[in-house]
């Protein structure tokens, strides 16, 4: 008998990857598990520059768009936007999917909330790495703080790519090929694991894989980390093909 579970998404107004790449990742999935399948559904928040102003206003919008999925009885909720959550301060994801939770609760309709800064910082410490090289699309002012809110989780930062892509839209329109020589160019050297992609609107998935057979290390990015997280709240194996070392079924 097939399961199928609802997907709940709240993304930036001008996100175009997070319903690309979490799609894909849980349609591959049903390769090895045809008798779990899955729908997606999205609210949005209305946002298009990275900066911190944007995203403390767009984060505000977060409660309604919670509120609007748990209308349609989603079995997990997944919010998709990792600087809004880290440029708030370190240990923003607990306050925030705390108060998602409670939002689907007083409308009838409680669902696990999965945020994706949250999903990385988890992610990194499900597969033991303390020591991670990272590459984000942002200005180098708010990678610096996504260094520091991992810092402040434990997780140490040997090297970062900052591609300072301040428009949101061109962010997703990246090339994720072009990773796999930014992923050349990290400092490497004592580094548990690579972190591809920072952000869930810097496609990286079609790279993860390749990266991670040529530098022999785990890769990951907030997307596939975020999808851990949300198997994870549903039960579910863990295993979606050719999508990294967190994904590989072994956690």
């Amino acid at each position: 008998m097939t399961k199928n579970y609802r997907v709940g998404l709240i993304v930036p107004s001008s996100n175009t990857t997070m319903e690309t790449e979490i799609p894909a990742m849980l349609q591959a999935r049903q390769q090895v598990r045809p008798d779990e399948t899955f729908t997606f559904h999205s609210s949005r928040m209305r946002m298009m520059h990275v900066n911190p102003e944007e995203l403390k206003k767009m984060d505000e919008d977060s409660l309604r768009c919670a509120v609007e999925l748990s209308d349609a009885r989603c079995n997990v909720l997944a919010y998709a936007c990792l600087i809004a959550i880290m440029c708030q301060g370190p240990g923003y994801h607990q306050i925030s999917e705390e108060k998602l939770g409670h939002a689907t609760e007083g409308n009838g309709g409680r669902a696990p909330i999965v945020s994706s800064a949250g999903a990385l910082i988890e992610g990194i410490q499900t597969i033991g790495a303390k020591k991670v090289s990272i590459i984000t699309p942002y200005m180098k002012p708010l990678t610096n703080m996504v260094i520091e809110y991992l810092n402040t989780a434990g997780i140490e930062v040997i090297d970062s790519i900052s591609l300072e892509v301040a428009d949101n839209l061109e962010v997703g329109r990246l090339d994720p090929q072009n990773l796999i020589q930014h992923a050349d160019s990290l400092n490497k050297n004592g580094a548990d694991a690579v972190v591809l992609s920072a952000c869930v609107q810097m496609p990286s998935l079609p790279a993860i894989q390749t990266v991670q057979d040529r530098i022999g290390l785990p890769v990951l990015s907030a997307a596939t980390s975020t999808v851990y997280k949300i198997l994870n709240k549903l039960n579910l194996n863990t295993n979606v093909p050719n999508a990294g070392h967190l994904l590989s079924g072994k956690f």
